[in-house]
């Protein structure tokens, strides 16, 4: 994952302990864990792709403890924040963040199959192929019947939905035109060839969408 962004794609400051923090993540976390203690299994494994400062990962922990979660970062500094966050909560179900580059064919086959994947503010960040790849390879890693979620910023009908998303997307492809919303209808039709089957799509605070996907 290694697309080039534009400043307003990724906006994190370092804190106390060597913990980053950013600003949208805590915006989205109240909704996202709510969202998930509906939707999670009440117990297993839940590997979070991309887990980016560790923020989120910990509300999740602290807010569903009988799910044993696995964060993951591609970049160094995030692997560190992650551990910070880890450290300060210690939790019994808070595993050390694993090294992981999930656009790279064939990572699901290095790790043991999860109950739930979550994947949250990804898919614009990456290349088309690459998203693609990796909700093929979400698919393999999850065990029969597992969840797997997507949350992010999308495309209806190949249009965005309002001034800030324009602005956004267009942000993100003046940086790299390889990069930007996804359309949802496109993401959910990947879901299927990858043998999901879709769930919902649920609306979500500032015009952002989480589809949720059970494996077969």
């Amino acid at each position: 994952m290694t697309a080039k962004l534009p400043p307003s794609a990724s906006v994190a400051t370092t804190t106390n302990g060597g913990k980053l923090n950013a600003p949208a993540a805590e915006r989205n976390a109240d909704a996202l864990t709510k969202l998930l203690t509906r939707i999670a299994p009440p117990s297993g494994t839940a590997l979070e792709i991309a887990s980016g400062t560790g923020q989120h990962v910990t509300r999740f922990a602290k807010a569903m403890p009988n799910l044993l979660w696995s964060p993951s970062e591609v970049a160094q500094e995030r692997i560190d924040s992650i551990k910070a966050y880890r450290a300060e909560a210690n939790l019994t179900n808070f595993h050390a963040p694993i090294l992981l580059d999930a656009c790279r064919p064939g990572w699901s086959s290095d790790l043991a199959p999860f109950d739930l994947i979550l994947m949250i503010n990804l898919l614009h960040l990456i290349p088309e192929t690459a998203a693609k790849t990796l909700v093929s390879e979400a698919a393999s890693a999850l065990k029969p019947g597992g969840t797997f979620m997507v949350y992010g910023p999308f495309l209806r009908d190949g249009k965005t939905i309002s001034d800030g998303d324009t602005r956004f997307h267009a942000d993100l492809q003046s940086a790299d035109p390889n990069i930007g919303y996804k359309d949802r209808d496109e993401v959910l039709q990947w879901g299927q060839q990858a043998g999901f089957r879709t769930l919902e799509c649920v609306e979500m605070p500032a015009n952002n969408l989480a589809l949720i996907f059970t494996a077969p």
